[in-house]
């Protein structure tokens, strides 16, 4: 039995672009709050041909409806020529749009009208623990991600697999966004085992066997087609030696265990850390999107291997988290937090060390909490806001 959850996602009152990868559940939410609107969807290959020989044809068939009345494109980015339509209709017909796609590319790459703040851009996540409440499992999570195609499955496995096949079909040969495909399958793997790890392209690209231009241009589709993003360093002070190579993350746990090949197999102790911070940022990430907080995420780092994996300057100070897969929480976890608490000076910031063990407790004015009880604090607002 499928399990409709409720997303946090807000109605809008007005235009707005909504991006996320695919199966985060956007038609699904169209669906449900948009019943009365004229859809458009651009997967139906008749519907985007007919429309991209003639866009002006939206302009004329929407121009009857009363001002106000919703329409939704569904994958808007197979016909990008129609945002000139849409910014046409807004303006003279006072209509309201959900755009829908999965990839920013051919919208960015193209140069087309991308409504001038008409439209505010809104993402959709996948799955989060708000979201999911007493169904959050964080060991699941940890191992599956929580698309909910796979939430909902019995076959975790097999769903990911076959995800991440129709992600390269169709968004990769489909759009054409590279012509080596098999360089970008290399490319992907070796990415994909990286993930939440400390990000350096000519490494990547002597074991892709690619020069170091094409490792950027692949990254930068990760980006665009939503299914990646980067986390930069921060730098403290100017005289003190810090990494300064970004971490790259994707969207979902579950779609980089399969990426990355391991997706049948239990996780190593080298693969739980980075995926329990990959875990985590997603949804802390998801939560500034959908709390509307404009904060940026970084990590620190020495070269003395001194380290935060996550740091975010808020309008109430500093945020600084250390996470770990381990069930037990050791006091020697605190290194980075304590000096960061020195550079930031203690009053300025507030520290957190996340792990997956059962009890709370304080060292060194440092909150240790369990996931749950982290994710919970969260969303209710009292970590970062």
């Amino acid at each position: 039995m499928i399990t409709m959850y409720t997303r946090l996602l807000q109605i809008p009152e007005k235009s707005i672009l909504l991006f996320g990868a695919r199966g985060t559940g956007k038609s699904t939410w169209l669906r449900k709050y948009f019943k009365d609107a004229v859809f458009y969807d651009l997967l139906n290959s008749r519907e985007s041909l007919r429309l991209e020989r003639n866009p002006e044809l939206l302009f004329n068939e929407l121009q009857i409806l009363k001002p106000g009345s919703w329409v939704v494109l569904d994958e808007v980015q197979k016909v990008s020529a129609l945002l000139n339509e849409v910014h046409r209709l807004i303006e003279s017909k006072g209509l309201r749009f959900v755009l829908c796609g999965s990839s920013a590319r051919k919208l960015k790459h193209t140069g087309v009208n991308l409504l001038a703040g008409r439209a505010i851009v809104t993402n959709m996540f996948p799955l989060i623990s708000a979201e999911l409440e007493k169904d959050f499992n964080p060991d699941r999570a940890l191992i599956y991600g929580t698309l909910p195609i796979v939430i909902n499955s019995l076959d975790p496995e097999g769903v990911l697999i076959t995800y991440t096949d129709t992600y390269l079909k169709e968004e990769i040969r489909a759009e054409a966004l590279t012509r080596n495909v098999g360089s970008f399958l290399r490319f992907l793997e070796i990415a994909a085992r990286q993930n939440g790890q400390v990000t350096n392209i000519s490494n990547i690209a002597r074991e892709a066997a690619v020069n170091r231009t094409t490792v950027q241009n692949y990254f930068e589709i990760l980006v665009d087609t939503l299914i990646g993003y980067w986390i930069p360093a921060w730098k403290l002070k100017r005289a003190t030696k810090q990494i300064s190579h970004p971490k790259f993350y994707i969207f979902d746990t579950g779609v980089a265990r399969a990426l990355s090949g391991r997706i049948p197999y239990p996780p190593t102790q080298e693969e739980l850390g980075p995926l329990f911070e990959n875990m985590l940022f997603n949804e802390i990430k998801a939560y500034l999107s959908y709390k509307k907080l404009r904060y940026k995420l970084y990590f620190w780092r020495n070269y003395d291997g001194v380290e935060v994996d996550l740091l975010c300057e808020t309008k109430n100070g500093f945020v600084a988290i250390e996470m770990k897969a381990s069930y037990e929480w050791q006091k020697r976890f605190n290194r980075g937090l304590n000096r960061i608490q020195m550079e930031l000076s203690p009053n300025k910031i507030k520290c957190y060390g996340i792990y997956r063990g059962n009890r709370m407790a304080n060292f060194d004015n440092i909150d240790i909490l369990p996931v749950s009880q982290f994710l919970k604090m969260l969303w209710n607002d009292n970590i970062i806001s």
